[in-house]
């Protein structure tokens, strides 16, 4: 059984007619043909209410079932059945357990809650009595017989007391404080007497039973006269009430001259120098020592007034002083002087890491001109890149060479706006949000926080996290930021923002907008080697109780290590391979076990296992087998395009888990080959009476994007003519139907992935000559660029003689 709220009078009034007034238009629910075509009605069992005739009434459900059954009511224009439940402790009750007796209602509006729940805004119809359960999965159906009422033979007699019966609720109302004064709006507006007496019978506080025996009472005349009688109960109730709370008046004012006593012993103690006064003074002090403005200083003086009004003993107190105690901790105009020693920056920011030259120039132009004018915005810089090339750390790196504090604030999951711009004060364990808290927490206002994983922020039921950082990290607006808990503006113009991101397809374009984004790609294997050399060995040493001459890798031991043991732009997994070998070390020294210092590769494999494969010949060695490069979001990689042929009609089959985009360009491929077929040496037979099996390994990893065009023709040429592809060669570019091959995205993680697989040739468009001349000539030394510009070119070059 769905839990349902109880319906009162007062609920009706301020929830459910306010709903009707403004926003829905009663005339468009008039009972229609539905009514009568409609043979089976779902029934919606409730509890605590009973519902009658021409009555609006709002009807709340938490369960799946009466979820599902209103929502499709509601979209199949249906009418519902609500009819009341006998007992209503009981959460699943058969149908003994309901009134055979109930209301036909057309739902008129549904609206969702936070919680899950919903409103279902319903208006009555008709009285029916159920003829038969047909179903009872996933909720009940059934047939109804309609009830008619019985209109009253004296029709004066039956005016005269509905009059009496309009004039007792009148009374009733103004009697009982819990009845908005609205009521007296809706009563007197109801010119129909049927419908008023069923808008009473609904609204009003009798039990539930007895709501029922006025439902199943067919006689108007009846139903007006036992309504007329409990209404007489519930207004002596009241009066007898009201009497009770006059007498217990003389209680209050006993609670007013213990208050005016405790505010007589508040000054007895602000004379002996306690109490809750000495709060007041503390908060006082610290707000002598801080540096801000005379708006902020109007603020504290606002609150700190409220504070002393404040009862010491109320809940109120605390959340006020909890409130004071942070306003004060925030640093507000308190900033550290900016270090401007761009060489002495320029050697710390050497000396932590090895490579990232364009995102160390950045911040060396930040300096250089923040030394030049001396007042300037913050920039936001977003760096992105795969995974372990030194992302997070590098803000800590900025924050030493600016001399400025350096906290962290981590996004990842992160589904709350509130974790951003905090709560309302006045809400149960309220707090700011974490962009103040860190400002709290480094102790100035111009430190650098790094928003590490900022692609990574989830969407919750609460707000979107993401919308929030908008005005963190706009220059142009972060200058007066609104915290929730502070309630006023903080300048967080002077603060650096560095954020930290693997990809951008997830972050939405306003807050790109707003960012400098700088890529970041992998490292080449000199920058990994010599990033082991500088950083990673002492590191590993140090965390396993070794010292420095406890082992040693050489340039040829670390290339190993990357290149038979790693795959990745970054060095995290290497870090790794290092401190299994440091592991291996410690466990030697712990045996005092006699071992030799320098590890060789043999050890190395014998520590870490069978190492990869290093040559590429064996897989590519055959027709039809071409290595494409492609960008994932933990860097470039290699995958490889294979194609077969087989006896058919010349049917295209592909496999791999490919997208769109992908299946898309093999179409392409076998089209342009088809019209070109002549000019590439392969007889029309072959294509007439060929299937051609296009496949892209690793099946369980989806993959998408036009980059593996011209890989994708080069494959299915290799195969129709059964020539083999030159070894140590890998391409990637987009293909068209008019043979023209097209520049793509990612060239400098997917060079750096070629190099790490042993790829000597790399055929690129020509558009991607410019990507290739950024990348440093080191980085390629052993790497041959081959550009084209039609698909022509790309087969010419690719395909043995």
């Amino acid at each position: 059984m769905t839990e349902f709220e109880d319906i009162s009078l007062e609920e009706m009034i301020s929830d459910g007619f306010d709903i009707v007034a403004e926003e829905i238009n009663l005339s468009d629910f008039s009972e229609t043909d539905k009514n009568s075509e409609q043979r089976i009605f779902p029934i919606l069992p409730v509890r605590n209410m009973v519902m009658f005739p021409n009555v609006v009434i709002p009807i709340t459900a938490g369960r799946k079932t009466s979820i599902q059954l209103l929502e499709e009511a509601q979209k199949n224009g249906d009418f519902i059945g609500i009819v009341s439940q006998k007992n209503s402790d009981l959460e699943q009750p058969a149908e003994k357990d309901m009134y055979q007796t109930g209301t036909l209602a057309k739902i008129i509006k549904i609206i969702k809650l936070p919680e899950g729940n919903i409103t279902a805004i319903t208006k009555g119809f008709h009285r029916f009595k159920i003829k038969k359960i047909v179903e009872s999965q996933p909720y009940f159906k059934a047939e109804i017989t309609k009830l008619k009422d019985s209109k009253p033979k004296n029709k004066e007699e039956y005016d005269a007391l509905l009059e009496n019966i309009k004039d007792l609720a009148l009374k009733i109302i103004e009697l009982d404080p819990n009845i908005p004064n609205a009521a007296n709006f809706a009563i007197k507006n109801i010119n129909n007497n049927d419908d008023l007496l069923n808008f009473i019978c609904t609204n009003s506080s009798f039990p539930s039973i007895e709501k029922q025996r006025l439902l199943e009472e067919k006689s108007l005349m009846e139903r007006a006269n036992k309504c007329y009688e409990m209404m007489h109960e519930d207004f002596r109730k009241l009066e007898l009430r009201n009497q009770i709370h006059q007498k217990t008046s003389k209680d209050l004012d006993k609670q007013q001259r213990e208050y005016f006593l405790n505010q007589q012993i508040r000054t007895i103690q602000d004379e002996l120098g306690g109490g809750p006064e000495s709060d007041v003074e503390d908060l006082i002090i610290k707000a002598r020592k801080k540096k801000w403005n005379q708006e902020v200083e109007d603020h504290f003086q606002k609150e700190i007034n409220r504070l002393q009004r404040q009862n010491p003993n109320s809940p109120d107190y605390n959340v006020q002083r909890n409130y004071l105690d942070f306003f004060t901790d925030l640093p507000w105009e308190t900033y550290t002087k900016d270090v401007f020693d761009i060489a002495k920056a320029e050697k710390t920011l050497d000396k932590a890491h090895f490579g990232l030259e364009d995102i160390k120039k950045r911040i060396l132009e930040h300096m250089a001109v923040l030394k030049l004018k001396n007042n300037m915005k913050s920039p936001i810089l977003l760096l992105v890149g795969p995974p372990g090339v030194g992302k997070t750390s590098l803000g800590k790196s900025v924050a030493d060479a600016l001399g400025r504090k350096y906290v962290r604030l981590s996004l990842g999951g992160l589904h709350d706006e509130s974790e951003i711009r905090g709560h309302r004060k006045t809400y149960i364990g309220a707090m700011a949000g974490r962009i103040l808290q860190s400002i709290k927490k480094s102790g100035t206002s111009n430190p650098v926080i790094v928003l590490d994983e900022i692609d990574k922020i989830a969407q919750g039921l609460h707000g979107d996290p993401s919308s929030a950082l908008l005005e963190v990290i706009d220059p142009e607006q972060n200058n007066a930021f609104y915290d929730n808990f502070l309630e006023m503006g903080y300048d967080l113009s002077k603060v650096m923002f560095i954020a930290t991101a693997n990809s951008l397809s997830t972050i939405q374009t306003p807050l790109l907008d707003r960012t400098e984004i700088i890529q970041i790609a992998g490292y080449t294997m000199e920058e990994k080697t010599e990033i082991a050399k500088r950083h990673l060995i002492k590191k590993q040493q140090e965390e396993n109780g070794l010292d420095a001459k406890s082992f040693k890798l050489g340039n040829p031991e670390l290339k190993h290590i990357i290149e038979a043991h790693t795959s990745e732009s970054g060095v995290r997994t290497l870090e790794k391979r290092i401190a299994s070998i440091a592991r291996w070390v410690a466990l030697q020294t712990a045996l005092i076990k006699e071992y030799d210092p320098k590890i060789t590769i043999e050890k190395i494999d014998e520590i870490l296992g069978v190492p990869r494969p290093k040559s590429l010949s064996e897989i590519t060695g055959v027709p039809g087998v071409v290595t494409g490069l492609a960008w994932t979001s933990v860097g470039g990689d290699i995958l490889y395009i294979e194609s077969i042929l087989s006896n058919g009609k010349g049917s295209l089959t592909m496999t791999g888990n490919l997208g769109t985009v992908m299946k898309e360009s093999a179409t392409i491929a076998l089209e342009y080959i088809k019209a070109r077929h002549d000019d590439l040496g392969i007889p029309q037979e072959d294509l007439d009476k060929k299937n051609i099996h296009v496949h892209v390994p690793e099946g369980a990893t989806p993959k998408d994007g036009p980059s593996a065009g011209i890989a994708m023709l080069t494959s299915m040429v290799s195969s129709f003519k059964n020539k083999k592809v030159k070894p140590h060669l890998a391409m990637t570019g987009e293909i068209t139907l008019r043979g023209k091959v097209l520049p793509v995205g990612g060239i400098k993680e997917k060079l750096l992935a070629a190099t790490r697989a042993g790829i000597k040739e790399v055929i690129l468009c020509e558009a991607n000559r410019k990507d290739v001349e950024e990348i440093k000539k080191d980085y390629l030394k052993d790497l041959t660029v081959h550009y084209v510009n039609r698909m022509e070119e790309v087969i010419d070059f690719a395909i043995e003689k």
